[in-house]
């Protein structure tokens, strides 16, 4: 007795966006890597108000394909999200708390990778503004890709094109750092991009270096460099000197009272970085499932629209 196959699994990423310019650069690093990974993008907004959302609002995808040279004609309604096509929605939730309405929509739509646009405050002027990108990454439990203000980031608006010819991966023995070279091989393999190079950081004693199965030469060359003071300084201050395109960060959450304070060694990275930020939770897989079965054709795009009113109430 054979056995039907069950349906592809959908895989999501999901970009929240307030319409702003930085929203408009984190959205086009939401298209690329979706177009990549044949996965199912949501572009989430949070109304503070009910009324009739303006859709025309909403980044345009078909115009941004067609100036990065793809077919954006649209697929019927019934194509999956997997495969050749790629299939975009677009919602809008009424919620007072946009953190709140981003983590219940994540928690109902389970997601591999979040990207949004994050401002960088620091010091006092952060306990006058309430945070949306830090405890959204937190809560969702997926990785998230930070576009900090100002930056460009490593997917170019008018062409698409990629440049991510430089990563930093920081490292501890906590918490286990493979998650990030894998997912960091795993992106590099998805997006096709050669010529990468890479170094590892350790902030500590050479002696304290951990294990870490760097990926394969030919997706990315690595080398290995150990520098002594306050981590998040020296994160920082390398991806800096080096211009870095991307830091690629394996988070625990939380791990105490100060850090409950003051955010992980992620989150204030975060806060200080001029490039993209990757945080991939301790032991995540999530990337390598997002790019496990690219069919290698170009995608087409079909978009979808839809109103989650009244989500969280609140």
């Amino acid at each position: 007795m054979s056995t039907l196959p069950g349906p592809e699994p959908i895989f999501r990423i999901v970009h929240t966006s307030d319409f702003s310019a930085a929203s408009g650069i984190a959205f086009v690093h939401a298209l690329k890597l979706a177009l990549a990974a044949h996965a199912e993008l949501d572009v989430f907004h949070v109304a503070s108000e009910h009324g009739t959302p303006d859709w025309r609002e909403f980044p345009t995808v078909r115009d941004t394909l067609h100036r990065w040279g793809i077919d954006g004609s649209q697929e019927p309604a019934g194509t999956p999200p997997r495969g050749p096509a790629v299939r975009v929605g677009k919602i809008v939730a009424v919620d007072g708390d946009p953190a709140h309405a981003a983590i219940e929509f994540m928690q109902q739509h389970p997601t591999e990778l979040v990207v949004l646009a994050t401002e960088q405050r620091r010091g006092f002027d952060r306990w006058l503004h309430k945070a949306t990108a830090e405890p959204v990454a937190r809560e969702s439990g997926a990785m998230t890709l930070f576009l900090p203000g100002g930056a460009e980031g490593f997917v170019a608006r008018d062409s698409g094109r990629v440049t991510l010819e430089r990563i930093l991966l920081p490292v501890d023995d906590v918490p286990a750092p493979q998650a990030g070279a894998d997912a960091v091989e795993a992106l590099l393999k998805g997006l096709g991009y050669v010529g990468a190079t890479g170094k590892i950081l350790h902030v500590g004693a050479a002696s304290s270096m951990p294990d870490v199965r760097p990926p394969v030469p030919a997706v990315c060359n690595w080398e290995l460099v150990v520098r002594a003071g306050n981590a998040v300084d020296e994160i920082v201050a390398a991806a800096d000197a080096w211009s870095a395109n991307l830091i690629v960060m394996v988070t625990a959450g939380h791990t105490g009272v100060l850090d409950a304070l003051r955010g992980s060694t992620t989150e204030r990275v975060v806060r200080l970085a001029r490039c993209p930020v990757l945080a991939v939770p301790a032991g995540s897989r999530a990337m390598r499932r997002l790019f496990s079965s690219g069919s290698g054709t170009v995608p087409r795009c079909h978009q979808g629209a839809s109103d989650t009113r009244g989500a969280g109430g609140r």
